[in-house]
């Protein structure tokens, strides 16, 4: 039957997975994508500011068969991700994802923020994903003939809630997303965005958090769920899979319903 199919795409395909460490053996957002990659058959570089934490990365997708890469990247600075872009075609011969994974939090109102904190959460949230595409779509389109890149947002860019700089920043990668979608999509290049909403991720519960805090959070979705890093790597496999061939400058929330409901002031989105 036509359409049928159940192939992803992604098996011997490379991806690149920015922000792909995390703490422990706890699975962020970064980590759960490169895992769930690696499973489809991909091979995957994972990028982190802290090596080792890329490296056991690396470690959970050898254990399972899988092959992967592991190197540091700073990627606010333009010699690190030109580098990286040419690490993950030296290594494996191609690129054909990018998943743009790295960002910090920020609270507080333009008030309350300091001009260096504006630009530093600015410079790693959104000048990291510029830096990142503007070397990897190049390599896409001559080593692959296209590709898929998905940008990690955040749910406080459509609904914000006393955290103005993180919020900026995220509403940016949305633009990003789709100007990037536009250009690049005679290149044969999809660009997609994800918001995630409160996922309970090493990123969040390493800053510490209250069982209650952990529990309120839970109750805030619709579904009556905690999210995870899992949900966000499953929804970055699907749109840099050929199931989503046909989607591109979209935004997926991932949130378990959370921005159905009415606002709540709080300081952790990730």
């Amino acid at each position: 039957m036509q359409g049928a199919e159940e192939d992803t795409g992604l098996s011997g395909k490379v991806a690149l997975i920015s922000g792909g460490g995390a703490a422990g053996d706890g699975i962020g957002n970064g980590r759960a994508a490169a895992v769930l990659l690696a499973r489809a058959g991909a091979k995957v570089l994972v990028a982190d500011l802290d090596l080792k934490l890329a490296e056991r990365t690396v470690e959970m997708i050898a254990a399972e068969g899988g092959t992967a890469a592991a190197q540091a990247c700073d990627a606010t600075k333009e010699t690190d991700c030109k580098k990286l872009i040419e690490a993950a075609v030296d290594r494996f011969g191609r690129l054909d994802f990018l998943d743009n994974n790295v960002g910090i939090g920020s609270r507080g109102s333009v008030v309350d923020e300091k001009p260096e904190e504006y630009r530093r959460v600015m410079q790693i949230n959104v000048e990291s994903m510029f830096l990142l595409s503007k070397y990897a779509i190049p390599a896409m389109i001559k080593t692959a003939h296209g590709g898929a890149i998905v940008n990690i947002s955040s749910i406080s860019a459509l609904r914000p809630r006393g955290l103005t700089t993180y919020t900026t920043s995220k509403a940016a990668v949305i633009g990003l997303t789709r100007a990037m979608a536009v250009d690049h999509g005679g290149d044969n290049i999809r660009v997609n965005c994800i918001c995630p909403g409160p996922m309970y991720t090493p990123m969040v519960y390493a800053r510490g958090m209250s069982e209650a805090a952990r529990a309120q959070r839970t109750k805030a979705s619709v579904l009556k769920l905690e999210g995870t890093g899992w949900d966000v790597g499953h929804a970055v496999k699907f749109l840099l899979s050929n199931h989503a061939r046909y989607i591109t400058g979209q935004v997926l929330v991932v949130d378990g319903g959370v921005t159905l409901q009415a606002p709540e002031r709080e300081s952790q989105d990730r």
